[in-house]
């Protein structure tokens, strides 16, 4: 650092990476020579101390600063609390898990300097960059989830997916107040939520794989990242997990129609109900509504609910739970069938076939749907709202 006030603020969020900490320093102090820098270690508490590693390199790194956060964690909002502590004009996130290559720092810290981007990236999807020591799995994967960003954003970059970027003071300032840290994807809430769609340049470099230390990627990470996409996509009137309690539940009734599919085709019987207007009741249709209700309990469980999922044993006890509360639900789909089906289309309109039963079980589902998720959102998974 050669100035009281640096220039450039570079902001790295840590968990658990007390081994690579130590690397990149010096890596980065070699790429910014000449340059007025400090760099912010923003540190979650991690069980393994990288905080405590990082205040001592102070004295060898004289530009370093640590804040280590008690409460709160997540990358995101870890790089906001970075930001609102950082003195220097230019932000640069990265990570410290030494997969970004910290010798393009110099060209992203330029496009700002000079005025030509409110937003710099390092790309890994350009000509120039690569990902050549990805696994099939990862690489899969990130495909899938920039493609699934870049459908539903209208995103004017290659790989709105980065973690590495710098950005403006000014940006900054402009866009923290719409800013919703959540996940692990900030850049896409500096590039999705101003007003005035930001200038981007990009980088290409070489990713690289990680050293010490272990991924971060989870369940959590995933659900955060769909639910941070559908946040920005369809904005603050509609709840991301509603949002995605509708996804559980448009495939859903998918399962419940297969099931009644499946039913019609192995011929099940029907039965003999004690009540005059259940009969005669398909049990296809009980066993596609069987069907739906596992899945949905499991995929909620384990995208909507994340967080206040169930697991060990009492995941069977949540299954339990999503069945009684699905009572309500379930009377509706069986009445509003039964109904449609033998009082509408056969008795007045003379018409039957599965077809009919069909579009009879998709109204019948629709309408049970708005109850179960009212009954789940308030009792089986009761205070996990956004």
């Amino acid at each position: 650092m050669t100035s009281s006030l640096p220039l450039i603020s570079i902001i790295v969020p840590t968990y658990n990476e007390k081994e690579n900490l130590p690397i990149l320093l010096p890596r980065i102090e070699s790429s910014l020579q000449g340059h007025s820098f400090e760099i912010i270690v923003v540190d979650d508490n991690s069980p393994d101390r990288t905080w405590e590693i990082a205040e001592g390199l102070k004295e060898k790194h004289p530009g370093l600063k640590v804040l280590r956060r008690m409460d709160a964690q997540g990358l995101s909002s870890a790089v906001i609390a970075g930001m609102g502590f950082a003195k220097g004009q230019v932000f640069v996130v990265m990570d410290a898990d030494l997969q970004h290559d910290e010798r393009i720092l110099p060209r992203l810290i330029d496009e700002i300097v000079s005025g030509r981007a409110d937003l710099s990236v390092g790309t890994r999807y350009s000509d120039g960059s690569s990902t050549s020591n990805w696994s099939k799995t990862r690489r899969f994967f990130s495909v899938i989830a920039t493609r699934l960003a870049k459908s539903l954003l209208p995103l004017p970059v290659s790989d709105p997916m980065s973690g590495f970027f710098a950005i403006s003071r000014n940006h900054f300032e402009n866009t923290v107040e719409k800013i919703h840290p959540r996940g692990f994807k900030i850049f896409l809430e500096f590039l999705s939520r101003p007003t005035r769609p930001p200038r981007v340049s990009e980088i290409p470099f070489a990713f690289q794989n990680r050293r010490y230390g272990q991924t971060k990627l989870d369940g959590s990470v995933i659900r955060n990242y769909l639910v941070a996409v559908l946040d920005l996509r369809f904005g603050k009137r509609i709840s991301p997990t509603f949002l995605l309690y509708s996804l559980v539940g448009s495939f859903g009734v998918l399962v419940n129609l297969t099931g009644l599919l499946i039913g019609e085709f192995l011929e099940f019987p029907e039965l003999e109900m004690p009540f005059r207007f259940l009969n005669p009741f398909p049990t296809s249709v009980l066993f596609g509504i069987e069907i739906s209700i596992l899945s949905n309990f499991l995929c909620n469980n384990y995208l909507t609910f994340y967080e206040k999922r169930y697991s060990g044993f009492k995941l069977s006890q949540g299954l339990i739970l999503f069945h009684l509360v699905s009572l309500l639900g379930l009377t509706i789909q069986v009445s509003v069938f039964q109904f449609l089906y033998h009082k509408i289309f056969l008795s007045e309109l003379n018409s039957s076939g599965i077809l009919i039963k069909l579009i009879c079980d998709l109204l019948a589902i629709s309408a049970a749907m708005i109850t179960n998720y009212f009954l789940n959102l308030n009792v089986t998974w009761k205070g996990s709202r956004d």
